[in-house]
């Protein structure tokens, strides 16, 4: 598999990158600072200096990928909400049409009023909610596109440790469900790149 990570060097990001090198998968990261990034040697990867703000350098990742993989976070800024239409451009006219991201779970539906995503809703307990507005939008230019996507949608997500069992829900957070580790939902986000499970959805991601 030809795999396009975005996010590369993020929490997230850079465990995907060694489980995908270490199963032996050709990779091209995109990044901003290529020092960051540290990989086994191989030349199983390719990197690519550059922004995903920018068009020209996005398309240019793009080139030979069956699939994409986004863990941008929104860190502050808008770089997600951004980023994402330029990933979906280059997507459609290289006709790459597997996508999986990594969202927030505040934009899951809401059990309490099922017609609100959480981060709108009583249900969820953050004050703030930019960056759950940034995934929000992320999300609805993914759902306008005709791309085959995912978005893996975590609660509270601490470093922790990889142990390999935890709950998933389609387009709800698993009853509850507190906390995932960051290798834990590394290992579920990789886990969809060979697989058709939860196409155009977003999935619920707990212990």
């Amino acid at each position: 598999m030809n795999l396009l990570l975005f996010g590369a060097t993020g929490r997230v990001g850079s465990h995907i990158l060694k489980q995908a090198l270490a199963d032996g998968h050709r990779v091209t990261v995109l990044v901003r600072s290529p020092d960051k990034l540290s990989p086994p040697a191989g030349d199983q990867l390719r990197v690519i200096a550059g922004n995903v703000l920018k068009p020209a350098d996005v398309q240019r990742a793009m080139k030979d990928a069956d699939t994409v993989i986004s863990t941008l976070s929104t860190d502050g800024s808008t770089v997600l909400s951004e980023g994402i239409p330029h990933i979906i451009r280059a997507m459609e006219q290289e006709g790459v049409t597997r996508i999986i991201t990594v969202g927030t779970a505040g934009i899951l539906q809401s059990r309490t009023s099922p017609e609100l995503l959480r981060y709108q809703s009583s249900e969820s307990k953050r004050k703030l909610t930019r960056a759950a507005e940034e995934h929000h939008k992320a999300y609805l230019l993914l759902e306008k596109s005709g791309l085959d996507w995912t978005i893996v949608c975590p609660t509270y997500l601490p470093d922790g440790d990889r142990i390999g069992s935890y709950r998933v829900e389609a387009d709800f957070l698993p009853e509850g469900g507190a906390e995932i580790s960051v290798p834990d939902t590394a290992d579920f986000t990789y886990s969809l790149a060979g697989s058709r499970d939860y196409i155009r959805s977003r999935v619920g991601i707990a212990y």
